[in-house]
């Protein structure tokens, strides 16, 4: 085990790329790098709130002592540390941005265990050149919501950054929580989060927008070597190309298990690797509604809406082809490779469904009742983790409607009545008709649904609650929130199996949230 302020860091990224080396965070353009050094601005009290202890173990570095603790809080930098924030562009809400880059976030170095390299990377300690007219700093609502809900989605089995620790910084911070003119002092607060790469689209788009192809030729180069190293020959970078649309098809699928809405999906958000990367106005869908977005700034146009963000996965994955079209003669091996999206997709979607309700596979003839699922669910809005912990564990002896609708009743923000009713009893009827085709057993089915269903999810009106508590001193619920997420297939932590109450449907912070969430 070593200490944060005693390793040895690796700077790769940093002795790799041209980088702005002057340490001057006045907001700017910067061509010509892909980085600029960027060194964190000190906070007054710091206070360690949480540390990943199970994580850190895994990477070997000790619990955190008094000079650790000032790496967390950005109060320290040691001398084999190259701090930087990175530099790139994104298409924001369909739209081309320009400039963009790390605006509060420095990354401190690179962290070597068992050969892999991990980015530490502090989320809230002051300017860089990209912070434009924000001060760098994060509030203690928005951290702890990427701190628990990125080792929440870890903990789901869904490909994600991770999150070391969550620091108070003992200063208050001004934010206008939904833009709309009524700003207010918050605590402030810091979180490591690590990756073996922050890289993202919009990463290589900056670079072919600035006509940088040289810079774009190394930075796809120098991904490809680290972190697709098996990927050899003049076709590598299609064969990348490839391997980037697989994984974020595959990223789309493991969100529509979950039911998890990132809520900003802006190119400058897509992870290189398939991770799901910075966690913003993010939310669980509570009530089954594919038109759900929990970003206030994504109104009216639901463009990142839960239902929307396959479609959108792929439109973003074409504005990353278009920035490596300067690497190809023609377009069309680009164009060939967007094309397995589609295939990937519905491949990788229509397994996970059979895992969702327990089938040994999802045939031709299986397609109708997938559809039927969805569009019942659409119409009738039941919790979704309710409803598949339900179907989970459905007795095979409830035959009559009244019974099946009694049965899940728990999990219906509204009765069904009418036609909605008749509609759901004969969805669970051929259902269950399609079980007793299964050609794997009941034991088997249900230990497929109870993998692919969680229990437990990190519901925004309880995060919200957990930093009620926290801004007030108390730590009760987020301590059992961290508790639960660790453990989110089982049944150990029901006091949290329940709808969202009727208090949270409007409450700030419940159920919308802006980007600066």
């Amino acid at each position: 085990m070593q200490s944060l302020s005693r390793k040895n860091y690796s700077n790769e990224f940093v002795s790799k790329f041209k980088g702005d080396e002057s340490g001057d965070l006045s907001p700017r353009q910067t061509p010509g790098v892909l980085y600029s050094k960027a060194i964190p601005t000190p906070v007054p009290q710091p206070h360690l709130i949480a540390w990943t202890e199970d994580f850190a173990q895994e990477l070997g570095i000790s619990t955190p002592n008094e000079d650790d603790l000032a790496v967390l809080a950005g109060n320290k930098v040691t001398s084999s540390m190259q701090p930087y924030a990175a530099c790139y562009a994104g298409h924001q809400f369909g739209n081309w941005a320009g400039q963009l880059g790390d605006g509060r976030a420095i990354t401190l170095g690179e962290w070597e265990s068992q050969g892999k390299n991990w980015e530490l990377q502090l989320k809230g300690v002051g300017p860089t050149p990209y912070s434009r007219r924000a001060d760098g700093r994060a509030v203690l609502r928005s951290s702890v919501r990427e701190y628990l809900m990125s080792e929440a989605m870890h903990h789901l089995g869904v490909p994600t950054t991770r999150a070391l620790s969550l620091v108070s910084s003992g200063e208050e911070i001004l934010r206008d929580m939904f833009y709309n003119g009524n700003p207010e002092y918050e605590p402030g607060a810091i979180v490591m989060r690590t990756s073996p790469s922050f890289l993202r689209f919009g990463n290589f788009e900056i670079l072919a927008a600035r006509h940088e192809i040289d810079n774009l030729q190394k930075l796809v180069n120098w991904t490809i070597d680290e972190f697709y190293p098996h990927l050899t020959g003049e076709n590598r970078i299609i064969s990348w190309y490839k391997e980037v649309i697989q994984k974020t098809a595959s990223l789309m699928v493991e969100w529509q298990r979950v039911g998890f809405v990132h809520g900003v999906m802006n190119t400058d958000n897509m992870s290189i690797l398939g991770l799901t990367i910075d966690y913003g106005p993010f939310s669980f869908i509570d009530d089954y509604n594919p038109g759900f977005t929990p970003n206030t700034t994504d109104l009216p146009g639901r463009r990142y809406a839960f239902g929307n963000q396959p479609s959108v996965g792929y439109w973003n994955l074409g504005k990353l082809g278009n920035a490596l079209l300067p690497l190809f003669e023609k377009p069309d091996e680009l164009e060939e490779a967007m094309q397995t999206y589609e295939e990937t997709f519905w491949r990788k979607y229509y397994e996970m469904m059979a895992n969702k309700l327990g089938l040994d596979n999802v045939e031709k003839d299986d397609l109708t009742l997938v559809a039927q699922f969805e569009k019942v669910l659409s119409s009738l809005n039941p919790d979704m983790t309710i409803f598949y912990q339900l179907l989970t564990y459905l007795p095979k002896d409830l035959l009559e409607e009244e019974s099946i609708l009694d049965y899940f009743n728990d999990s219906f923000y509204e009765i069904p009545t009418g036609n909605g009713r008749k509609s759901f009893f004969d969805l669970i009827q051929k259902y269950q008709d399609r079980l007793k085709q299964n050609s794997i057993s009941e034991e088997e089915s249900r230990e497929r649904m109870e993998k692919a269903n969680p229990r437990f999810v990190l519901r925004n009106y309880l995060l919200h609650q957990a930093i009620e508590e926290l801004e007030k001193g108390e730590s009760s619920l987020f301590e059992k929130l961290r508790v639960a997420l660790k453990d989110p297939y089982s049944k150990n932590h029901d006091e949290f199996f329940k709808k969202r109450p009727d208090w949270a449907n409007d409450k700030a912070g419940c159920s919308m949230l802006s980007c600066s969430s």
